[in-house]
């Protein structure tokens, strides 16, 4: 007898300016999809939560830090970042609308109401790179996981982010001493390269073992200074 599949359920479907995303549902999952990529799900959080405590723990004892994460996804680093009364600002840069639409009043909004709610979180509507390249502010930390990882990019525009002047965008907004964390679901020795040769120091991956295959990945580096 033939066992039935679950097939999940497509809860929304947007098309924006960097292709389609669609929130699904599969069993008591929530999913996003990109352009026909899955990006996560609501299963774990531990490697997005590993993400912010990282980026924390390679800090000096300097107060109230604040955050810039790139990416809110399912929103497991927003909440863990709101919940620990140790960060200052948390600032969070998402380029799709449908994104935050699902975090502020839809499916997502249970996950992530409270720190959306925190008066330390903002939430900023566009492209990362454009952000870093543009922004006046500075951060202490800048925590990204907007693609698989810097060697599985959800659109072709985001490879730049992971290069010696991406990198160097990144580390313009991040004060001296600030701390960068890279999520990716694979280990990339290459982008170790690259984050030391932009003259990244402390350079280290922190690895989460997963059910299967390789494990996901932190990559930490500090900015001189």
């Amino acid at each position: 007898m033939p066992i039935p599949y679950d097939i999940p359920e497509v809860l929304d479907r947007r098309e924006g300016p960097y292709g389609e995303v669609v929130l699904r549902r599969h069993g008591e999952l929530l999913q996003i999809i990109a352009n026909g990529c899955f990006l996560m799900d609501t299963s774990d959080g531990r490697s997005e939560r590993l993400l912010v405590d990282a980026a924390l723990a390679a800090l000096d004892a300097r107060p109230s830090p604040g955050v810039l994460i790139g990416g809110l996804g399912v929103g497991f680093s927003l909440a863990h970042a709101a919940a620990d009364p140790r960060w200052g600002r948390i600032t969070v840069v998402e380029r799709e609308s449908a994104v935050v639409d699902w975090h502020r009043d839809g499916p997502l909004a249970a996950l992530s109401g409270p720190a959306l709610a925190d008066p330390r979180t903002k939430i900023v509507e566009t492209d990362l790179l454009d952000y870093v390249n543009e922004t006046s502010d500075t951060f202490d930390a800048v925590c990204l996981d907007i693609d698989n990882g810097p060697d599985w990019t959800v659109t072709e525009g985001n490879e730049g982010l992971y290069s010696p002047t991406g990198l160097a965008s990144c580390a313009r907004v991040l004060r001296p001493g600030g701390v960068l964390a890279v999520w990716s679901a694979q280990p990339s020795p290459e982008f170790e390269g690259t984050m030391r040769n932009a003259g990244f120091q402390q350079v280290r991956t922190e690895e989460i073992p997963v059910a299967r295959g390789v494990p996901d990945v932190v990559h930490v580096a500090v900015r001189p200074g």
